[in-house]
C-alpha cells in the first residue's frame, strides 16, 4: 500500500505507521484503500467532495473514482454531483459486528429502562485497542445533551470507561498507550472529541512573586482566552483537579527545569525555566488504580467543560464484557453528586444486565447448536454484472473485500476461514487474502485459525449514520422517483389525527402541489394518512368534515375504505382533500411490519386519470418505498431511527 495513505484514526500514529509499512505481501491493496477513502468520508462526517478525498487520501483522482464508483454500486456511498455521500446500505458492516457481539440484542433494553428512570443519557462501551468504542446510546432530548454517536472512538484517559478497560491492559497495551501519547499529543485522531492541548510554562521571576508567562499566560494566572483560573488546579480544558493537592501556580508536583520534548521553542533572555504543565489524561495510570480498587470510575469534564459521567463494568465469565455509563451536565450534577446519588441505582442495573447474560449463556449452553452460516451472497453474480455494467470503473477485490465483513453475525461471531468461504460464495484463496487484509487493518482478529470482528468496524461510516433520520433517509429516493415521474412526491407520519410533512420534492410545473414540510392537514381525506390509518386498529374517525364535495363523511364507509387500503397495500384520493388533487400512497414499515410513515405522489387530476395512476405511477412508487424500507431496515437493527 502507497505510504501517502494516512493510518486510521485513533489508534496510535507511530504504531500504525510501522505497521503501514509491514504490509502482508498477500494483502489485497485495492481493499485498504476502499477502507481508507470509507475513513475519510466518516472522518468528515459522512460527506466529502472528491476531490477532498483526493487530497486527504493521498490517492491519484482515478482512483477516488473508481473505489467511490464501486462503493455506489455496493450501496455505501451516494454520488450527488461532485461529491461522495455514506449512505445508510453502509451500515450492514457495523450492523454484522453488533449482532456478532450480541451485546446490544441483550443489553440495549436494559439501558434504556435506566435512561428513562433516572431522566439522563446512559451508554455502553466496549474497549478498542487503547481507546473506548460506543455500541448503544440513550440520549436524553435536552438543549444541552449527549452528541456522542454509536461508534465513536474516544482516548481511554479521557473517558470514565477508560480506566475500567485499562485494568485488564498488560504491558503491551500499556505501551501502545505511551506510544499513542507521544505521537499524538493533542489527541488530533479522535475526531469525536475535543482537542487536548500540552500547555509549556515558560515564566522569569519579576521580584513580585509572579510569573511572566509566554504565549497563553498572563501574569494573573489566567488563560487570556477562556479565562480558567490555573491557581485552583483547572487546565485549559476545563479539567479540575489534576491530581490532588496541585497548585498550577507554584508547581507543587511538577518537575521544573525538566528537559521537555523534542523540538521545543527556546525562550531568550537570563533567568527564564519551562516546564510541561499537566494535560488531560496525565493521571490516567492513577485512575486505573483507583478503578481497579472501587469497581467504579468517574469522568469529572474531561472531555469538554461541564461533561460528567458514571462508569461501571459489566462483567461476563469474569472479563469486562462492556461499561455502562450515565452521563450528566455539571447543571444537574456535579461528578461527586452523580457518584453519591445514582452509584447505588447503577449497581443494581449492572447486577441485572450480568444475569441477562449469565441466562443467555446458560441458554446457549442448554440447547447448543451448529455454528451457523449465511447463505451464499450470490456475490459471484453481482460482481459479474457490476462489471459487465461498468467496466474498469469496478474494483472487483474492494467488493469481495467488504463482503467478507458481512458473513459474521449473530450466531456467526467466529468463523474459520471455510465458513466465511461459504458464506460469502467466494473461493478459499480470495477470502483468504481479504482476512489477511482485514486483520492488518485491525478490522478482524485471528486465533487457532478463527476469525473474529474487532469495534473497529463500527469505524467505518457508523458514527455519522447512526444519527440518520427517517426523512434523511427516504430523501435520495423521492428526489429519483419525482425526476421518473415529474410528480410532487412526499413523506409524511402520523400524528394523532393528523399528518405531517417530513419530506417533500416539488415539480416545476406551472400547475403542481405546493405544500412545505412540517404542514399538519386532516389524515382522513388524504392517501398519506389512509395507508397509515389503516394500520391502527382502532383508528379515529371523528370530525370527518366535508373538505370538497366528494369527502368522505361517513364513519362506515370510511372504515369499508380503510379496510380496502389495508388489504391492497395503497390508497389512492380523488379530489377529497381539494378539487383537481389526485393522489396514490404507500406505506413505509419499519422492520417488524409497523407502518411509521408514507410516501404518495400527487398531481392535478388533469395529469392521469386514476386507472393510469394504478397502472404507471403505483408499480413505480412502491419500488421507491422498497429501497426506502430496505435502507431504514438496516439503519434501525440496532438503534431508533427518528421519524423526523
Amino acid at each position: 500500500m502507497p505510504s501517502n495513505v494516512a493510518p486510521a484514526p485513533g489508534t496510535g500514529t507511530s504504531s500504525a505507521a510501522s505497521a503501514e509499512a509491514a504490509v502482508p505481501a498477500e494483502a489485497v491493496t485495492p481493499l485498504i484503500r476502499g477502507i481508507a477513502v470509507l475513513r475519510r468520508l466518516t472522518d468528515a462526517d459522512g460527506v466529502s467532495s472528491l476531490s477532498g478525498l483526493e487530497r486527504s487520501t493521498g490517492l491519484a483522482r482515478s482512483t477516488v473514482d473508481r473505489i467511490t464508483a464501486t462503493l455506489a454500486r455496493r450501496g455505501y456511498v451516494r454520488l450527488d454531483g461532485r461529491d461522495a455521500v455514506l449512505a445508510p446500505r453502509l451500515m450492514e458492516l457495523g450492523n454484522a459486528y453488533l449482532a456478532a457481539l450480541r451485546l446490544p440484542r441483550l443489553l440495549d433494553a436494559h439501558a434504556d429502562a435506566l435512561a428513562d428512570e433516572l431522566d439522563e443519557s446512559v451508554s455502553l462501551a466496549v474497549g478498542d485497542q487503547d481507546g473506548i468504542r460506543f455500541i448503544h446510546q440513550a440520549t436524553r432530548r435536552r438543549a444541552m445533551s449527549l452528541s456522542f454517536r454509536i461508534g465513536d472512538l474516544l482516548p481511554a484517559e479521557r473517558t470514565a470507561p477508560g480506566p475500567l478497560f485499562a485494568t485488564e491492559w498488560g504491558e503491551r497495551e500499556w505501551a501502545r498507550w505511551h506510544e499513542r501519547r507521544a505521537a499524538d499529543p493533542e489527541d488530533r485522531g479522535f475526531p469525536a472529541v475535543p482537542a487536548r492541548s500540552r500547555p509549556i510554562e515558560y515564566g522569569e521571576d519579576d521580584g513580585n512573586g509572579e510569573k511572566d508567562w509566554n504565549g497563553a499566560y498572563r501574569t494573573n494566572g489566567k488563560n487570556g482566552k477562556n479565562g480558567r483560573n490555573l491557581a485552583d488546579g483547572k487546565d485549559l480544558a476545563g479539567r479540575k483537579g489534576l491530581g490532588v493537592g496541585t497548585d498550577l501556580t507554584v508547581g507543587k508536583g511538577l518537575t521544573v527545569g525538566n528537559d521537555l520534548a523534542a523540538g521545543r521553542p527556546e525562550e531568550p533572555g537570563a533567568g527564564r525555566s519551562a516546564r510541561r504543565l499537566p494535560a488531560l489524561g496525565d493521571d490516567f495510570e492513577q485512575r486505573t488504580t483507583e478503578a481497579r480498587e472501587a469497581g467504579w470510575a468517574l469522568d469529572d469534564q474531561l472531555i469538554e467543560p461541564g461533561l460528567v459521567a458514571l462508569s461501571m463494568p459489566v462483567r461476563e465469565a469474569g472479563r469486562i464484557a462492556c461499561v455502562v455509563s450515565v452521563v450528566s451536565h455539571t447543571s444537574r450534577h456535579t461528578a461527586a453528586d452523580l457518584r453519591d446519588t445514582l452509584l447505588p441505582r447503577l449497581r443494581e442495573a449492572v447486577a441485572a444486565m450480568e444475569r441477562e447474560l449469565r441466562e443467555a449463556q446458560h441458554a446457549e449452553s442448554a440447547t447448543p447448536t451448529p455454528r451457523a452460516t449465511a447463505a451464499p451472497s450470490g456475490l459471484a453474480v453481482w460482481t459479474g454484472a457490476s462489471k459487465q455494467e461498468l467496466g474498469r470503473e469496478f474494483i472487483e477485490s474492494l467488493a469481495r473485500g467488504l463482503t467478507v465483513i458481512t458473513a459474521f453475525g449473530e450466531g456467526r461471531a467466529e468463523l474459520n476461514l471455510t465458513e466465511v468461504a461459504q458464506a460469502t460464495g467466494l473461493a478459499r484463496a480470495t477470502a483468504r487474502r481479504a482476512l489477511i487484509t482485514l486483520e492488518h487493518l485491525g478490522y478482524v482478529t485471528a486465533h487457532d485459525r478463527v476469525f473474529r470482528l474487532t469495534p473497529r468496524v463500527l469505524g467505518l461510516g457508523f458514527p455519522p449514520l447512526s444519527r440518520t433520520s427517517l426523512a434523511e433517509i427516504a430523501a435520495p429516493h423521492l428526489t429519483e422517483l419525482s425526476q421518473r415521474l415529474h410528480d410532487s412526491v412526499s413523506l409524511a407520519v402520523l400524528t394523532g389525527d393528523e399528518i405531517q410533512y417530513t419530506g417533500r420534492v416539488s415539480t416545476s410545473r406551472v400547475m403542481s402541489v405546493h405544500i412545505t414540510i412540517g404542514t399538519r392537514l386532516p389524515a382522513y381525506p388524504t392517501a398519506l394518512g389512509r395507508v397509515m390509518l389503516a394500520d391502527l386498529p382502532e383508528p379515529p374517525l371523528t370530525e370527518l368534515l366535508p373538505l370538497t364535495p366528494r369527502t368522505i363523511t361517513d364513519p362506515a364507509r370510511l372504515k369499508a375504505v380503510l379496510d380496502r387500503v389495508r388489504e391492497e397495500g395503497y390508497a389512492l384520493v380523488d379530489e377529497e382533500l381539494e378539487v383537481g388533487l389526485r393522489s396514490v400512497a404507500v406505506p413505509v414499515r419499519e422492520r417488524g411490519g409497523r407502518v411509521v410513515a408514507a410516501v404518495n405522489v400527487a398531481m392535478h387530476s388533469s395529469r392521469r386519470t386514476t386507472e393510469e395512476c394504478v397502472a404507471e405511477v403505483l408499480p413505480e412508487l412502491r419500488a421507491t418505498v422498497g429501497r426506502i424500507e430496505e435502507d431504514l431496515w438496516v439503519a434501525g437493527r440496532f438503534r431508533r431511527v427518528p421519524r423526523t
